[in-house]
């Protein structure tokens, strides 16, 4: 049929964000033909190969004509399968194999194979509320298990293209969020008591927490439990969350379910994959560590270079990436979860084992931290091997029920206070909140003047003793508030930073 024309809509993924595209599809006449025009980058431009493919393989006949395919607006890039869907019904209601009358109320996005199924394609959840805000349906794949049931949102799930020979699409429902996974518990955990309550404290007020340590000591093992004593995602927060790892392509029920996200990326990883980038940009670990936990075992070994890329995030709560074509944001307030050898053997403090280490290797390693990053994480321990016969008793340490317990108290009393006398949004506000007596002021001003602190860590101090004092259920930061959280900053143990 020459001249014939059909419109559908279709989104494209920006960061976590779908942008609207219009595929507009129309039959030109002329040389037989299948060209596909606005900013289309390869994976779209593949797409004719795998549409042809699954209209012949549904039944359907392809045009002898010209068929052009326009994504509009012309100036934004297009990348990924999604736009397979909408291309071959847009081709088949241009050509009238199909009625397309009823369609018009969808935003499509699927990726056909070339029997002519709908396969689903990462970034559901951010298509789903694209779709929302344009008053439209989402038409998806029905094989798609990462859709979320929201309030006045409707899906539609294509197994193949034969079943648009109605010109209906069948509407479908979200399956249920998964439960809890079972988490490690602390009791596994023998000893380190110190570290256990430091890790509280970290939960309670989402501090930043490097451990330091000879190997073997347990340094994985207690930043591995930390997920078992964090309270569930809010219903907001599991939104956030799951977008993010919708738009990276990941299972997302677990954090429908109020599970709080761990990640753990090797010491190899790049700039890209831990701060996020590549072509399309896709988000990193720091930003599917969203509203959860970033663990970095083995601190030192990562390029430092990458880890002061984490400098800007751990402040702002979100990564900026620029590119030509425009710039990205991503979420990315995690809590940061460190641990860290003393020296390359492992042994420098040890009081049992002595370090091959010479001072200049020692120092050379643990500079590859950095000063500006350790700057910027609160609680600093060390965490000591323990003793044999307490790794063999088969008494257990104190549980992960009982830390959350205090976890969740801590968090409920701090909710109460925040309600009472304000939010902390500034510096002066963390400095208010402690509310201290002048004595206890200026016991803190000697400290930090004796200490040379510098300002983020006088403020980030602040801050952990009001955490410590919101455990304890009291209004103002007291003497042993302010002394347990300067302990967690001005160390001299084993690490020696």
């Amino acid at each position: 049929m020459i001249g014939g024309r059909c419109m559908l809509r279709s989104a494209t993924l920006r960061g976590v964000d779908a942008v609207p595209v219009n595929v507009e599809v129309s039959i030109v006449g002329g040389l037989p033909g299948f060209s596909i025009v606005g900013m289309a980058d390869a994976a779209v431009q593949e797409s004719r190969e795998r549409v042809k493919a699954a209209i012949k393989a549904s039944g359907f006949k392809m045009p002898i004509e010209r068929v052009l395919v326009n994504l509009a607006p012309s100036s934004l890039r297009k990348t990924g399968s999604g736009f397979d869907l909408a291309i071959a019904i847009g081709l088949l209601g241009a050509t009238q194999q199909i009625p397309v009358e009823a369609l018009g109320g969808m935003l499509f996005v699927g990726e056909l194979s070339l029997d002519g199924s709908v396969r689903p394609v990462p970034g559901q959840l951010a298509y789903a509320l694209r779709a929302r805000e344009l008053g439209l349906g989402l038409a998806c794949s029905a094989d798609a298990d990462d859709l979320v049931e929201m309030q006045d949102m409707r899906y539609y799930g294509l197994r193949t293209l034969a079943d648009l020979r109605t010109g209906e699409v069948a509407p479908i429902r979200p399956m249920p969020c998964a439960s809890h996974r079972p988490a490690p518990d602390f009791s596994e955990v023998s000893g380190n008591a110190a570290a256990k309550r430091a890790l509280q404290i970290a939960a309670v007020g989402n501090h930043g927490v490097l451990m330091m340590g000879p190997p073997g000591s347990g340094k994985t093992m207690l930043a591995s439990r930390l997920g078992s004593i964090m309270p569930p995602l809010e219903e907001d927060e599991k939104l956030e969350v799951a977008l993010v790892h919708s738009v990276a392509g990941e299972d997302i029920s677990g954090f429908l379910a109020g599970e709080r996200p761990f990640r753990a990326p090797h010491h190899s990883a790049t700039a890209a994959g831990l701060i996020g980038g590549g072509s399309p940009v896709r988000p990193g670990e720091i930003s599917l560590a969203h509203h959860g936990v970033l663990m970095l075992d083995e601190l030192p070994e990562f390029k430092p270079s990458v880890l002061q890329q984490l400098r800007q995030p751990l402040e702002s709560g979100y990564v900026t990436i620029t590119r030509a074509d425009g710039r990205v944001v991503f979420p990315a307030r995690f809590m940061l979860v460190a641990s860290a050898n003393p020296c390359p053997c492992g042994y420098y403090g040890d009081p049992d084992r002595p370090c091959t280490c010479t001072v200049t290797q020692v120092n050379a390693y643990q500079n590859r931290i950095g000063g500006p990053l350790l700057d910027r994480i609160d609680l600093h321990i060390d965490v000591r091997r323990i003793d044999p016969a307490q790794v063999l008793s088969k008494e257990g340490g104190i549980s992960s029920a009982e830390l959350k317990d205090g976890v969740l108290r801590g968090r409920e009393y701090a909710s109460w206070r925040q309600a009472r006398f304000g939010k902390i949004r500034r510096t002066q506000d963390t400095i208010e909140a402690c509310r201290m007596e002048d004595s206890d002021r200026e016991f803190f001003e000697k400290m930090a003047q004796a200490n040379h602190m510098s300002g983020r860590a006088i403020v980030r101090s602040l801050s952990v003793a009001r955490t410590i004092a919101d455990m304890a259920e009291r209004a103002s930061v007291t003497k042993d508030d302010l002394c347990e959280a300067l302990g967690f900053r001005l160390r001299e143990g084993v690490g020696g930073l």
